[in-house]
């Protein structure tokens, strides 16, 4: 029988979101008095609603801490080349200091091809295969606003990653990769799971920190978690009734793990605080 914690901490992000929201806040103050106030610019090809609800979330906490976010919706029939020329203005366009491109995409465009039109320097989400590639050769560009999320919180709980072993589930070049190379830039030993891996409880169970991300509810159970674990949950899977479900089932692993993130409330609100932080840290790289 599997021994059992008396707790399990909670690992909110709501209060280093606010941190990181205040921190942007006075930035972003200080560049609009330079005459430099930062932009952000999201580009959005879909009808799709959940898309919507995201889009209206980012552009509603951009404005709360002073930042411009402009919204170029360019329909769900627009052909790739228009999407990528828009993004190819953007990044030329100086009031812009950082660019984010939505999916789901229109037929026939591919996300990775039209990331790459998104200036490195502007590219606060880390999508293009530059950023990515920097981000791996451990050389300076922004990491996908999620993967940094994931690092942010660990951070903020004082979880100590140099020597331990890390399992990240998933491998998506939104999440899985990136977190992976950041835990590798931190000492962390990492090994990478994803559909095809044999008995993933084999792997899981060794983990000191476990980071699941590949958008199937309840995937993690209490085999899965070795008793003490960081459990980082990314999953945001839509309920019937409306709701959000992560890829954990957290009552299975409530008192096993060491600490767990809430869905909603853990890795969701430090990534859109982070994507503010990028762009006003690109406005200020650019500032007179």
């Amino acid at each position: 029988m599997t021994s059992q914690l008396a707790t399990t901490t909670v690992v909110s992000g709501t209060g280093l979101a606010r941190d990181l929201r205040a921190e942007v806040t006075s930035a972003a103050a200080d560049l609009t008095a330079a005459g430099n106030p930062p932009q952000l610019a999201v580009v959005v090809a879909t009808a799709d609603e959940s898309t919507a609800w995201y889009v209206r979330s980012i552009r509603g906490a951009a404005t709360k801490t002073g930042i411009r976010c402009s919204v170029v919706d360019l329909g769900p029939d627009a052909p790739p080349s228009r999407i990528g020329a828009t993004l190819s203005a953007l990044s030329a366009d100086p009031e812009v200091h950082g660019i984010m491109l939505q999916t789901p995409l229109p037929d026939g465009a591919r996300f990775a091809d039209l990331t790459a039109s998104i200036s490195p320097e502007k590219d606060v989400d880390g999508a293009n295969p530059v950023s990515l590639g920097r981000l791996g050769a451990g050389l300076t560009a922004f990491a996908p606003a999620t993967a940094a999320a994931v690092l942010a919180l660990l951070d903020h709980y004082e979880v100590p990653l140099a020597g331990r072993h890390a399992v990240v589930v998933g491998r998506s070049t939104v999440v899985g990769k990136p977190a992976a190379q950041l835990l590798l830039r931190r000492d962390a030993t990492v090994t990478v799971c994803h559909r095809h891996t044999s008995d993933l409880a084999e792997h899981t169970a060794r983990a000191d920190v476990l980071v699941v991300a590949v958008g199937r509810t309840g995937l993690i159970t209490a085999e899965h978690v070795r008793p003490g674990a960081m459990v980082i949950d990314v999953g945001t899977n839509p309920t019937d009734d409306g709701g959000l479900a992560g890829d954990v089932d957290a009552a299975a692993v409530s008192g096993l793990a060491g600490g767990l993130t809430p869905v909603p409330g853990g890795v969701g609100p430090v990534t859109t605080a982070l994507l503010l932080r990028h762009t006003v840290e690109s406005a200020a790289r650019r500032s007179p």
